[in-house]
């Protein structure tokens, strides 16, 4: 558990992790031998001069004054060591998932990095603050004390040491037969709480469809698989528990009968016998706890490993020299991208020289959105190249390639907070003038006026408190701040009314000005002014040229453009 933690955190907490781990010890060990006091003390009482047991009263007060300090400075050093950890694992796993690809982040995966960047973490964490000290008292202080009762009796030491390899197998045992339904449990619990959240979601259709007293079958069948997991997972730790207090209560039932034997016999004093059962008894206590700290500790080790296998995903190579581009033209280059079985880009060649605007147009699932990811570098190419100014994408430092690009998207995410705060994320250290001026190109004064607080409004959790026009022009401001010279732009116009989408419009017109641009767009008349346009279909391209070219041809490109203009011509 130490070593996985140290091998996912990093070897610089060694030192603290390993000095907190023999403090514990050490506290554990001196709680052991304080009670090896009781002996002399209650020897001393059961004898002829009661009087005597003051000396050792205050050994052994004085060494509960030891073993109290010794478990506070432990106890405050396994929290202090703890948030340590807790922040270095933030720190590591939030570094770490912002390298990984986007293509990794599909919707399994985002749901259970969500539970895992927040119960798991603090599960795993946990350990060090809470879960090491009892589990520690739990294994060296009966040991200890064992120590202490083959120094007095061997007998009676020997058949406590017996307890042991009983104990040990039987928490072995109970890891491995609890091993497969806590993994189910996990997994039980990852599924149910996906569907609580599409349950959610979901609450506009389901109502829409007067189904809002039906149950949402998806979730309850969910619901029923954690709860039945959740039996088999207690089935399954019952056995353990019970044979372990079943085991311990044997054991201090055979030390009962054989003191009271060797004490017949005249090989063991009744002073001796009593405090020997009573460090018996003492040691029980932290023996039956075993089971609850040990599936405490299997939890949290589960959660470490999860986190383990997340933090070995391997993120996008970085170039060991990287290469900065000196011009901002782009090239595909034979391209090929396969995502799963599935061949998304398959052999694309284009080129958008420097200043100019290329449009991709095609059917859903033809790859263009893909293109777009791919010259961000969202994904690596599997064949091919992709190229900025000359250099492959590649070659190019991640933090150089994504300061030239500036990306507006269909669907926007704000964080929660003002507006200025999320128009700032262009360009954080923008002045004052310039973020009035890239809010002013992109129209987002209009929307300051109207909201109550201007711009220290608030936009909620994903800007849900404002509409999608409004959150496209506070994307498209974000953009204009950046000032990057590469512009790609994904459906940004796509499912606006005519008033935010004529706004949105004229910023995006101020956006491309000057700048390389590729579009991404369904509705084909906002790609009349391109360059150059290509029809992808298939992950291929079909036809390449400008509007009119294209419009002469009667291909493809034609049929779509005709088929947007049919709605307006019913009218």
């Amino acid at each position: 558990m130490i070593r996985m933690l140290l091998r996912v955190l990093g070897h610089e907490y060694a030192r603290p992790v390993r000095r907190t781990v023999a403090l514990m010890t050490t506290t554990a060990m001196t709680e052991g031998l304080s009670y090896a006091l009781l002996v002399p003390v209650l020897r001393a009482l059961f004898g002829s001069d009661p009087a005597a047991a003051w000396p050792w009263l205050i050994a052994f007060g004085a060494a509960v004054a030891v073993y109290a300090a010794l478990r506070y400075y432990s106890d405050l050093s396994g929290f202090r060591v703890g948030i340590a950890l807790l922040r270095g694992m933030y720190r590591r796993l939030g570094g770490h998932l912002a390298q990984l690809p986007i293509g990794w982040y599909d919707a399994r995966r985002v749901g259970e990095v969500s539970v895992l960047a927040s119960e798991g973490v603090l599960q795993a964490m946990s350990v060090i603050a809470h879960l090491l000290a009892p589990f520690i008292s739990a294994c060296v202080t009966p040991l200890t004390i064992v120590a202490v009762m083959l120094a007095f009796n061997w007998q009676l030491g020997l058949a406590a040491l017996a307890a042991v390899p009983v104990v040990a197998a039987i928490q072995v045992w109970t890891a491995r037969s609890t091993a497969a339904t806590d993994a189910e449990r996990h997994e039980r619990d990852q599924e149910a709480t996906g569907r609580v959240i599409e349950y959610l979601q979901a609450q506009p259709v389901l109502r829409a469809g007067g189904r809002t007293g039906e149950r949402f079958t998806l979730l309850d069948d969910s619901l029923r698989e954690v709860q039945r997991a959740s039996r088999r997972t207690v089935l399954a730790t019952l056995p353990g528990v019970v044979g372990l207090t079943l085991a311990v209560q044997a054991i201090f039932a055979g030390l009962l009968v054989l003191g009271a034997y060797l004490a017949l016999g005249g090989d063991i004093g009744a002073a001796e016998l009593l405090a020997i059962l009573v460090l018996a008894a003492r040691s029980a206590d932290p023996l039956l706890s075993l089971s609850d700290i040990g599936g405490k500790v299997r939890g949290a080790r589960s959660e470490l490993a999860r986190l383990d296998t997340v933090l070995r995903t391997e993120p996008l190579p970085e170039a060991r020299e990287p290469i900065e581009p000196a011009g901002r033209d782009l090239e595909f280059d034979s391209v090929v991208f396969r995502h799963g079985d599935r061949t998304v880009i398959d052999g694309v060649s284009l080129s958008v020289p420097e200043g100019q605007r290329l449009a991709v147009v095609g059917p859903s699932g033809s790859g263009k959105s893909t293109l777009l990811q791919l010259l961000a570098r969202f994904y690596d190419v599997d064949a091919g190249a992709v190229r900025v100014g000359g250099v492959d994408v590649r070659a190019i430092g991640t933090e150089v390639l994504m300061a030239r690009i500036a990306v507006v998207f269909q669907d926007v995410y704000l964080f929660d907070g003002t507006i200025e705060e999320n128009v700032r994320l262009g360009r954080p250290g923008a002045s004052e003038a310039e973020v009035r001026a890239a809010a002013s190109a992109a129209r987002l004064d209009d929307v300051i006026e109207r909201l109550p607080g201007g711009w220290a409004a608030n936009v909620g959790e994903g800007g849900a408190l404002l509409s999608g026009g409004e959150r496209q022009r506070v994307s498209i401001a974000r953009a204009l701040l950046k000032n990057a010279p590469i512009v790609l732009l994904d459906e940004v116009t796509s499912a606006l009314d005519p008033v935010n989408e004529a706004a949105v419009h004229d910023g995006i017109e101020r956006l491309m000005a000057g700048r390389t641009v590729v579009m991404v767009a369904h509705r084909l008349r906002t790609v009349r002014r391109a360059d150059r346009i290509v029809f992808l279909d298939g992950g291929r391209i079909v036809e390449a040229g400008d509007h009119d070219e294209l419009l002469r041809r009667d291909g493809r490109y034609a049929e779509f453009w005709h088929a947007s203009l049919a709605p307006v011509v019913r009218e």
